[in-house]
């Protein structure tokens, strides 16, 4: 089991409801639209490697001391990730909650630097370490924006300076590792916006007619939709009581 120097970035999807209704074509979109928005994001990930899927987010990490790839990184998936969502946005042919709730989905960032244990099983790596855990714990926490890159002092102190003037400091007691010095930028301050692509039929029904192909094992119970979402409760739908 080799120990390295890493930098570690965990690109979070939220924003759906909280409570979804239990109904299979509004679930089987949500997951293909989660899908497809984290495909963005890894598509646009660089020097990152990508660790695993965790659900509605995505986990990389870069061997090596260098932190200086975290600010240019986060902006260019923030910018993939926003252009992505106008996309499916814009070509919407569908009223079920997977596909009207696109709108309000947001992504958010946790870094931190340290050291990582790396474990091959077969053709997979696995990350270990407290300061994998820390990283992790750093999804719960009391930043009072909703889309946002939270970062220990390690990859906080290492950034330039005009970014550093962007950033506002945040401490935490982190389930099982203490008070722990974080700091966060909102990410308007990186990228605001994204120009909005132009509207398009064939393109429209293409999404559509793709989606449908995409969401058919989650619509046929094949596969469980949105298993591992940590964003999403799934309900049943609240039938009317007949009068």
């Amino acid at each position: 089991m080799a120990i390295e120097k890493a930098l570690l970035l965990i690109a979070d999807i939220g924003g759906y409801t909280r409570f979804m209704r239990q109904h299979r074509f509004g679930l089987a979109h949500a997951q293909d639209t989660v899908a497809q928005l984290l495909e963005a994001v890894i598509d646009a990930s660089g020097r990152f490697k990508l660790a695993k899927l965790e659900g509605d987010a995505a986990f990389f990490y870069a061997v090596g001391d260098d932190v200086s790839p975290v600010a240019k990184q986060v902006a260019a998936i923030r910018r993939a990730f926003l252009a992505r969502k106008e996309e499916l946005a814009l070509d919407r042919m569908c009223r079920c909650d997977g596909c009207t709730q696109v709108g309000a989905l947001t992504l958010k960032f946790v870094a931190h630097a340290g050291e990582v244990a790396f474990q091959k099983v077969k053709h997979l790596t696995e990350l270990a370490g407290v300061d994998v855990i820390l990283l992790h714990r750093m999804l719960k926490n009391d930043v009072p924006v909703s889309e946002y890159v939270l970062m220990t002092d390690a990859v906080h102190q290492r950034l330039d300076p005009e970014l550093r003037q962007l950033s506002q400091g945040l401490e935490h007691d982190f389930e099982g590792m203490g008070r722990t010095a974080t700091h966060y930028i909102d990410l308007s301050a990186l990228v605001a916006s994204v120009p909005a692509p132009r509207p398009s039929l064939p393109r429209k029904l293409w999404h559509k007619l793709t989606m449908e192909l995409r969401s058919l094992k989650y619509v046929l119970g094949l596969k469980e939709a949105c298993e591992g979402f940590r964003n999403v409760e799934i309900v049943d739908a609240i039938v009317p009581k007949k009068p």
